[in-house]
């Protein structure tokens, strides 16, 4: 159950991120064109003889244009270097006679916590599964000198 709710959380997390991307880069090439459109308008106004007025919408454009497209950029570089790092699930299998073996193996689909497996120990009893974990990495720690 746990395992699905994990799953769940980061397909979620991972649609939110790619939505928000999305919104992004429609936003940014709106930004785009409505530069573009500015440029365009200023030298139409260059050319009926406002200078004044197309310097300051070449200027708009130009400042629009350079940061969409540092933007998106931006946002496209950021977007690849976020990994998300699915844990290793384990389970552990123990035998139901004292002869404390345990051992870990990974967890495979339908395994849960007093299941009784087919497979016999060593000592000849039975094997259960006492407990589903998952594996936790410890974060490299860095010291400042």
């Amino acid at each position: 159950m746990k395992m699905k709710h994990m799953m769940q959380n980061q397909t979620q997390s991972a649609s939110a991120n790619k939505k928000i991307s999305t919104y992004l880069t429609m936003i940014v090439l709106i930004v785009m064109a409505l530069a573009v459109t500015a440029l365009f308008i200023a030298v139409e106004t260059y050319l009926v003889g406002d200078q004044l007025a197309a310097g300051v919408l070449a200027g708009i454009g130009v400042l629009a244009l350079v940061l969409s497209v540092f933007l998106l950029y931006q946002s496209k570089m950021q977007s690849a270097q976020v990994k998300i790092e699915v844990p290793k699930v384990m389970t552990t299998i123990g035998c139901v006679k004292p002869c404390d073996q345990k051992t870990v193996r990974e967890f495979q689909r339908g395994d849960y916590v007093y299941k009784e497996l087919d497979s016999s120990c060593q000592c000849g009893g039975k094997q259960m599964i006492t407990g589903i974990f998952k594996e936790v990495k410890e974060k490299e720690k860095t010291y400042n000198v």
